[in-house]
C-alpha cells in the first residue's frame, strides 16, 4: 500500500528531546490516506452480467475481502452503469420479515440498484417495455445475504420481492422520492407469469390495489 502524508513536515517537532539524562522520541499524530495499489483494486472489482432472461437489468457479483475478524465489500459505484447520468442518488433501507412481498413496483424515470444486506429474498421482475425485446418476460433470482450480489433494474421493469426469511435490503435509486412515479402492477398477474411460489403473501394495502397489466391507463403504461 502507498501511504499520501497530508501533514506539512515539521522538522523540530521531529527531532529527539533531551530531558536530564533521558532521552524521548516524540509521537506525532499525521493525517493519512491509504490508497490501494492496483492489485488490491482489481481484488475488489464485482463481474456484471446482463441477466438473459430481460434486458438490461443486470447482476453485479461483489467481491468480498475477509478474513477471521469480518469482511468488506464494495457494494456500488456509479461508474458500473454509465448509462446512467446519476445525477441525484437517495440510497434507502427496507426490511421485511419473513413471508412479506413488496411488489410490483415499476417507475418512468428512475433506475433501482440493490444489496441484500441480511437474509434470504427472491426478487421477482417483469418487462414492462412495449418497445423491449423481452418485453412480457418475466424472472426471479433467489439472493442470500451471505453471498454479495448487486441487482441492476433499469427504467420500466416491474419489480419486487418475498422474504424467505426476515432480510434487509439497501437500494439506491437515482431520483429523489416523487410520488407521481410510484407505480404498481399486480403481483401475481398470469399474464406475467412472476414464478414466486407462494399463494397467499403478507402485502401492503397498496399493492393489494395494484391493477393488472393489461388494465394500467395508457397514461401509467409504458412504451
Amino acid at each position: 500500500q502507498r501511504r499520501i502524508n497530508s501533514t506539512p513536515a515539521m522538522p523540530n517537532l521531529l527531532k529527539q528531546v533531551f530531558r536530564g539524562s533521558r532521552r524521548f522520541q516524540p509521537v506525532v499524530s499525521l493525517s493519512t490516506t491509504w490508497i490501494p495499489n492496483e492489485p488490491e483494486i482489481e481484488r475488489t472489482m464485482p463481474v456484471i452480467t446482463e441477466l438473459a432472461q430481460i434486458a438490461g437489468v443486470k447482476v453485479v457479483d461483489l467481491k468480498a475481502l475477509g478474513d477471521d475478524r469480518g469482511r468488506f465489500v464494495e457494494t456500488f459505484r456509479t461508474e458500473w452503469f454509465p448509462e446512467r447520468a446519476w445525477g441525484q442518488i437517495q440510497s434507502n433501507r427496507s426490511d421485511s420479515i419473513a413471508g412479506v412481498l413488496r411488489g410490483l413496483h415499476y417507475h418512468f424515470r428512475q433506475v433501482d440498484y440493490w444489496y441484500i444486506l441480511q437474509g434470504r429474498v427472491r426478487i421477482g421482475l417483469a418487462d414492462l417495455r412495449r418497445s423491449s425485446p423481452t418485453c412480457g418476460a418475466s424472472a426471479v433470482l433467489d439472493v442470500d445475504g451471505t453471498m454479495p450480489q448487486g441487482i441492476f433494474i433499469p427504467v420500466g421493469v416491474a419489480h419486487g420481492y418475498l422474504a424467505l426469511t426476515p432480510a434487509t435490503i439497501i437500494y439506491v435509486v437515482d431520483q429523489f422520492y416523487n410520488g407521481s412515479d410510484e407505480l404498481g402492477v399486480a403481483w401475481n398477474d398470469p399474464m406475467l407469469a412472476v414464478q414466486w411460489d407462494v399463494s397467499d403473501p403478507m402485502l401492503s394495502e397498496r399493492d393489494r390495489q395494484n391493477p393488472l397489466w393489461r388494465d394500467i391507463a395508457p397514461a401509467k403504461a409504458l412504451v
